[in-house]
């Protein structure tokens, strides 16, 4: 199998979008590269690290990363398991439509400042029924397009999104948590577990993470979780194994924070997005 499989879903005069398969496994920087047109970039399983310059940002499930036009950028994997990515091109004029200036670089080109925002658990219920539903065949075009528009709407909303402005120290940080979060899912970590594993306090670590991310650690952790639930729904059918191999309790416990999160079950959403067979 290679190492990078790329499947197109949808292709218009409005919107491009591609499911992105990596299979690398753990592994320092890749050389430079770069993409020819301005991509939104939304993570949905595994997690790598994206470099910009002196600039790293984590890619995983809580985050859409911006590839801009030209920008080169390098990868890196600190864990196993590859990661999977659902990339939208959109039109020029489109995507200039829908990014507020603040966020949009000046010069030639459209292109954002930052590389990263942090979505909300709205925009990863959008990804991963835009995905399925077109691996499906299950959505038509005019559905599938209004579907891609809300989610890069809501993924740069001034309210629906979040960027850090944190200093390149405590973002740092930050994301020695996210990574040791993310390596094992599954585990209940316990704070000091997490503190001990970024060499800080678990004090100061539940400080900063909220600081940073605009959340605490521990709901930043479950939308990880539930993000995940969304990518692996269609593997599953019986859902109490799949909430306990993601490290939650109970079937109930996994359906309430569900729900909570994306204001449907995970039953009602695998119907939604023609999961059920």
């Amino acid at each position: 199998m290679p190492q990078f499989q790329c499947k197109q879903l949808l292709a218009t005069s409005i919107v491009t979008i591609d499911d992105v398969l990596c299979s690398c496994g753990r592994q320092h920087r890749s050389a430079q590269e770069c993409t020819r047109r301005t991509r939104l970039v939304f993570p949905y399983r595994g997690l790598y690290v994206r470099h910009v310059g002196k600039d790293d940002a984590v890619a995983e499930a809580n985050q859409v990363l911006f590839f801009n036009a030209g920008q080169e950028y390098s990868v890196s994997h600190p864990v196993e398991g590859g990661d999977g990515n659902l990339s939208l091109d959109l039109a020029g004029t489109v995507l200039q439509e829908l990014a507020p200036a603040a966020q949009l670089r000046q010069g030639a080109g459209i292109g954002f400042q930052r590389q990263r925002r942090r979505i909300d658990a709205r925009a990863q219920a959008l990804v991963a029924l835009l995905r399925h539903s077109l691996h499906q065949k299950a959505v038509d075009t005019l559905e599938a397009e209004t579907l891609a528009l809300t989610l890069v709407r809501r993924s740069v909303g001034e309210t629906t999104s979040h960027a850090t402005s944190a200093s390149w120290g405590l973002q740092r940080l930050v994301d020695r948590a996210k990574l040791a979060l993310s390596s094992d899912l599954a585990r209940r970590w316990t704070l000091s577990e997490v503190a001990s594993a970024v060499g800080v306090s678990p004090v100061y670590l539940t400080q900063v993470f909220r600081q940073v991310e605009g959340m605490p650690l521990y709901r930043y952790q479950l939308n990880l979780r539930l993000a995940r639930a969304l990518d692996l729904l269609g593997d599953y059918n019986d859902l109490t194994m799949l909430a306990l191999d993601l490290g939650f309790s109970s079937h109930s416990h996994f359906t309430f924070a569900f729900r909570k999160a994306y204001g449907c079950s995970p039953a009602e959403f695998k119907r939604s997005a023609h999961l059920t067979k």
